[in-house]
């Protein structure tokens, strides 16, 4: 989704005083936020506003952001809105858990209100894009169609609900078939060099991916892993996961 003139944000966050700062700050950013205090208010908004980006706290007391993100992800026009996670627990579990979701940040409290404006900034920067190069072959994977104007992937005649990360790392690896693509690679092509992201990242989301497309058509492998090496889009001859 293209950030409107004044991006506008939904803030899922419990706590009046963080809330109060974040709303402030954005505010302050020139961002506009809409602030909800619980995950059935923050679901009602989704239905009834076109959002730029969600700030999500995981912690929430009927629920969890990550419930929002999840239902975000699995939804078919929204699932490619910018989503940073916001969290008191800093343990890599429930970091990583935010972005197996489709989380496109995550940032643990106590954190910077200034950190918070420029993560969302480059969120909203990096919306769209941010992925680089020439279109992919025409018919080189059979039954995959990409549409990357309106972020669409079909494959056999079936809706991927690809994260807007999954539907970048899908068009890259399209891009060259066969080509090896190191983590970094597809980090800077589809995070942007200035992403505070690591090598962890792209596993997480190549595997997400990968799910999806296998859920469609589970007998065919669509990426190859390459030990030490990265990522590449199975050619159709191409056999095992390596």
């Amino acid at each position: 989704m293209m950030p409107s003139v004044t991006p506008h944000l939904l803030l899922l966050e419990d706590d009046p005083a963080i809330a109060k700062t974040v709303v402030y700050a954005m505010e302050r950013a020139g961002l506009r936020v809409t602030h909800s205090l619980l995950v059935r208010d923050a679901m009602r908004q989704l239905e009834i506003t076109a959002f730029d980006a969600l700030v999500l706290d995981v912690g929430l007391p009927d629920g969890s952001g990550l419930d929002v993100c999840r239902a975000v992800r699995a939804h078919v026009t929204r699932n490619t809105l910018p989503i940073l996670m916001l969290s008191a627990q800093g343990e890599e579990i429930d970091r990583v858990l935010g972005l197996e979701l489709g989380a496109d940040d995550y940032v643990t409290k106590p954190f910077s209100p200034r950190e918070l404006v420029a993560r969302v900034r480059g969120l909203l920067r990096r919306g769209n894009g941010a992925v680089h190069g020439t279109p992919a072959p025409a018919h080189a994977v059979p039954g995959l169609v990409l549409d990357e104007p309106s972020q669409r992937a079909v494959l056999l005649g079936q809706l991927l609900p690809l994260t807007r990360r999954e539907f970048g790392l899908l068009v890259q690896l399209m891009r060259q078939p066969g080509r090896i693509y190191s983590r970094e690679a597809l980090l800077d092509a589809v995070w942007g060099f200035d992403a505070d992201s690591t090598e962890r990242t792209v596993d997480t989301h190549i595997k997400t991916l990968r799910a999806k497309l296998e859920q469609v058509q589970p007998q065919r492998e669509f990426i190859s892993t390459h030990r030490g090496m990265g990522y590449a889009m199975a050619l159709p001859t191409a056999q095992g996961r390596g």
